[in-house]
């Protein structure tokens, strides 16, 4: 009676187990679904003359995609032409291209800031005609091709989910220790000021 009184104790925990961990795998589905999107796209109005940058906030050693297509109203006769330049936080070019309708970047980001990229129309457009951008922003965990990793792996299903949001942990323990980081020189800045205030 001991032995089967074990077996049956043995066999309970290992339910409990099973269901622990079924719940944290329906907990973590749930969560990776309201993960934020690490891509974005926009569509940017076009000055006739001038330009319009768009920038954004981006650690180091992250990869950056991006899609960018011009997009006219039917007033204008041809296609507009575009012109685009992807600076680094330090003003290294990143990308340059001149008299395009549609194209696209990658980089692997060196420097932690703000990279910018900007657009200006080429030659002169009419204000009653609308030209804008469609900028299709990729970075980080959504800048990964899954569907060949998927081929080349022969991973499918919930494995390439898994690892989905494998990545996207990775990449959020990544943002949590930059902003721990962060936080940890703006108080030491705080206290800083603060004692050369009280002086």
């Amino acid at each position: 009676t001991t032995e089967r009184g074990e077996r049956e104790r043995e066999r309970e925990r290992l339910e409990l187990m099973g269901k622990k961990v079924g719940a944290k795998l329906i907990w973590l589905l749930c969560w990776s679904i309201n993960l934020p999107q690490l891509s974005f796209a926009i569509w940017l109005s076009l000055p006739s003359s001038g330009t319009k940058c768009v920038s954004e906030e981006i650690q180091n050693n992250v990869v950056v995609l991006a899609d960018y297509y011009v997009i006219s109203d039917d007033q204008v006769a041809h296609e507009p032409t575009i012109s685009v330049k992807v600076n680094s936080p330090q003003g290294n070019n990143l990308h340059f291209n001149e008299n395009v309708t549609h194209g696209q970047f990658a980089f692997t980001t060196h420097e932690a800031g703000s990279y910018l990229a900007c657009f200006w129309l080429e030659a002169y457009v009419p204000k009653s005609s609308s030209v804008s951008v469609n900028l299709d922003w990729r970075t980080g965990i959504a800048a990964q091709d899954w569907e060949s990793v998927a081929r080349k792996e022969n991973i499918e299903g919930i494995e390439l989910e898994l690892r989905k949001i494998e990545g996207a942990v990775e990449a959020v323990h990544e943002n949590l220790l930059n902003l721990r980081n962060r936080e940890a020189e703006m108080r030491m800045l705080s206290e800083v000021t603060n004692t050369r205030v009280a002086l």
